[in-house]
């Protein structure tokens, strides 16, 4: 991306003057009011490449600096800003580094070096804080992922409602205009993470439908709180891990955990996944997604009405997707980045990675050693492309 400078003034005799002096330096832009300057930093950010800092000055008709420096902060908050004044009052000043949050503060006329330096100061500033960004964002995803392969690896099953769950979050998201929320989409797909603290039999228990003590099914009644506890240590997070945590909350106040909010006080987003997560474990049980929700009107009460029927009128009436262009390939063919359409399973039947699965470089590895020791059954079914 460039590193393009805006120049806001409403004088433009004064714009082409700045134009001449500062632009074989800088890759310069000029807008000649405060409406015109949000605009363009608005497109800017629209299209992915925004303005690394801007100069504006402050007495300008209609829209001020201060006004319009603050608005650009909200439409860019990155980009740094630089004001210019012929009013060098300190009422002006204290008021556009409170409400415009500028970087620097220049009284006119203004030296060429001196703006030249700052503006230099300020690209610095941006690469500092756009950097930090990047670096955030990408430890972010890498730990995600992170745990989303360790869930794979150590719940097939659990990973599969997870995938299955953050498909539905995005057709929600697409097919409603609902704000993305990549908070929501994490949390689905660690929705079953707590469940790694439980024995792996008691969890296989669980699931073939056996009678189980008070105390087993306390463990699980607790294992949002332990999904919590791991997500939590990850940085922006928190409020994942708060989702995760209120999964099992009824709308009625039922539910884990039981001092946990009720009604509109639960996060939209715990409500939701509740939704459709006892709407997965529904489609598990009935003949297809219809019944599912038949199921779950039984128990409406523990659910956001409005939020149910906005769910039912979406991933009840959607079409059918047109079928995937599919091959059967053998265990030792898969690569990183293929999408299983199939379960892998040991020639005894034992799960290693379930259906809706998008192998990863741990994935394969994880196979390719087990092929040492074990034979696999049959050939797996891919997504092509």
């Amino acid at each position: 991306m460039s590193e393009r400078v805006l120049l806001v003034d409403d004088d433009h005799h004064l714009l082409s003057g700045l134009r001449r002096q500062l632009s074989g330096r800088f890759e310069l832009e000029t807008a000649q009011s405060g409406q015109e300057a949000i605009d363009a930093v608005r497109r800017a950010v629209e299209a992915g490449d925004p303005f690394a800092a801007t100069v504006c000055d402050m007495r300008m008709p209609g829209m001020d600096g201060i006004e319009t420096l603050t608005r650009i902060r909200e439409v860019a908050p990155d980009t740094i800003r630089i004001m210019l004044t012929g009013n060098a009052d300190q009422q002006t000043a204290v008021e556009a580094i409170n409400q415009g949050a500028i970087f620097r503060f220049y009284a006119k006329p203004c030296p060429t070096e001196r703006l030249t330096e700052g503006l230099e100061a300020a690209l610095e500033q941006y690469r500092l804080v756009t950097a930090e960004r990047e670096l955030l964002n990408k430890t972010l995803t890498g730990s995600v992922k992170v745990l989303v392969d360790v869930v794979a690896l150590n719940d097939p099953v659990a990973h599969a409602l997870g995938t299955r769950l953050r498909q539905w979050v995005r057709v929600l998201t697409r097919e409603f205009k609902m704000p993305q929320s990549w908070r929501l989409e994490i949390a689905a797909s660690l929705v079953a993470i707590g469940q790694m603290a439980i024995p792996s039999d008691l969890v296989a228990r669980y699931r073939q439908g056996d009678q189980l003590s008070a105390q087993e099914r306390s463990i699980f009644e607790q294992a949002p709180a332990a999904g919590r506890n791991l997500i939590a240590n990850i940085p922006r997070l928190a409020k994942v891990a708060e989702i995760v945590y209120l999964q099992d909350r009824g709308y009625d106040g039922s539910g884990f955990p039981a001092d946990g909010p009720t009604g509109a006080d639960i996060p939209f987003e715990a409500r939701l996944l509740k939704i459709l997560k006892d709407l997965a474990g529904a489609v598990a049980d009935k003949d297809g997604i219809a019944a599912a929700f038949t199921a779950l009107d039984g128990r409406a009460f523990q659910y956001d009405p409005a939020l149910l029927a906005k769910v039912r009128s979406c991933l009840g009436g959607l079409a059918p997707a047109a079928p995937p262009v599919t091959a059967e390939v053998a265990v030792e063919a898969l690569r990183p980045g293929q999408y299983l359409l199939s379960d892998i399973r040991l020639a005894n039947g034992h799960l290693i990675l379930g259906a809706d699965t998008q192998l990863s470089q741990v994935h394969i590895e994880r196979l390719r050693n087990l092929q040492k020791i074990f034979s696999f059954a049959g050939r797996v079914t891919v997504r092509m492309g």
